[in-house]
């Protein structure tokens, strides 16, 4: 299956980039890599870039999603010497810090409905409320509080961003009028 990985694609701040979509060739020289250095450089990664024929920024985003999946596996496992896997840049209060954060919670469509739903009746929800949500789409209270933390936030920053794109609008219909 072939890859569009063509350069200089015009995204619009409302549109997220296509997901990007290895070859098993291309996987295969990445997971080579991963596996002799977690963390490249810039050079290394411009490397892989040219090789694989794609953009240096997708090779950043690759690595920084294959470490975070290595490392939430690795929290099963008994810890292996992580100093053979790590740069030197990275110190041992940074590795540590990154072996303490949770894995990424997923959540079903069924689950962010919910939430949704209970957003928009109410963006600030007491303890009540949200253990109530937790026991009903089965995952822990925490998890959901975070959940309307993170999009009140983002209600927050789309609305900032609104009058924005509604001044930007009528000043090219009135640069349009003249």
């Amino acid at each position: 299956m072939a890859q569009d990985n063509s350069p200089n694609k015009t995204i619009t701040k409302n549109q997220r980039r296509r997901r990007t979509k290895f070859t098993e060739d291309q996987l295969k020289i990445l997971i080579k890599a991963f596996h002799q250095n977690p963390y490249p450089g810039y050079a290394t990664k411009q490397r892989l870039a040219l090789e694989i024929n794609t953009d240096e920024s997708r090779i950043q985003i690759w690595f920084q999603n294959r470490r975070a999946r290595h490392q939430c596996q690795k929290k099963s496992e008994p810890d292996e010497d992580l100093e053979s896997s790590q740069d030197q840049d990275h110190s041992e209060e940074e590795i540590q810090s990154r072996e303490d954060r949770r894995c990424r919670t997923s959540y079903t469509s069924s689950q962010l409905h919910t939430l949704i739903e209970a957003f928009m009746n109410n963006p600030y929800p007491g303890i009540d409320t949200r253990e109530q949500l937790a026991k009903e789409i089965g995952i822990p209270e925490s998890r959901v509080q975070i959940w309307f933390q993170n999009r009140r936030s983002r209600f927050h920053v789309q609305r900032r961003r609104e009058p924005d794109d509604q001044d930007s609008e009528q000043r090219q219909d009135q640069e349009q009028d003249l």
